[in-house]
């Protein structure tokens, strides 16, 4: 009788082993399979939901400051901000703004914070607006021929494009910052002579 229930016990421990092993098993796998599913998605870098529009430059000769214009376009659901630009063009790049000063006086300044790209909208960037400024050009910079810019964005992600350079004799606002005031432009003797009539 004895022997009997001796092997019922070990009979029963034994299954009741097999059975938490199995359990365990079937946890884990589950498990793995939750942290799958909880990974999250990849997120989408700010530079991949902009594109720019007739993108141009103001001609310019060795020296002279010129600027870069066109439309920003987002077509994400967030607002994205362009924190910095860069050209071979120019060793000397900032984001800008046309503001009235004091004086009343248009002059250009560098953005606070950069340029915010709206969601699902656009930014004009456009002479006596918002620009993007090349200083101290080390070549001229010639009407037909291409500049090739690259902005950064808040997430470091980058948009780089190309713009087609134009003569254009307008955007001849003043430069308001470390570098003095200098002449965004080629206004002519003549132009400034009547100017002051």
């Amino acid at each position: 009788m004895m022997k009997i229930r001796n092997r019922a016990l070990h009979a029963g421990a034994a299954f009741g082993v097999a059975l938490l092993a199995l359990t365990g098993c079937s946890t884990g796998d589950t498990g793995g399979t939750n942290t799958q599913q909880e990974e999250p998605a990849a997120q989408v870098k700010e530079a991949d939901s902009v594109t720019i529009e007739d993108a141009w430059v103001k001609s310019a000769v060795p020296g002279e400051m010129t600027a870069g214009f066109g439309t920003l376009e987002n077509s994400s659901d967030q607002d994205v901000t362009v924190v910095s630009v860069e050209s071979s063009a120019s060793p000397d790049m900032e984001l800008h703004e046309t503001v009235e000063n004091e004086s009343g006086q248009m002059v250009m300044r560098e953005v606070s914070g950069g340029f915010v790209i709206p969601a699902n909208d656009h930014l004009h960037l456009e002479p006596g607006g918002n620009h993007l400024m090349l200083m101290e050009l080390p070549e001229p910079v010639k009407a037909g021929e291409e500049v090739t810019f690259t902005l950064t964005f808040s997430d470091g992600s980058t948009l780089e494009f190309a713009a087609v350079v134009k003569d254009y004799a307008g955007a001849n606002e003043n430069y308001e910052g470390g570098h003095g005031d200098m002449d965004h432009g080629d206004m002519n003797h003549d132009d400034a002579e009547h100017s002051e009539h």
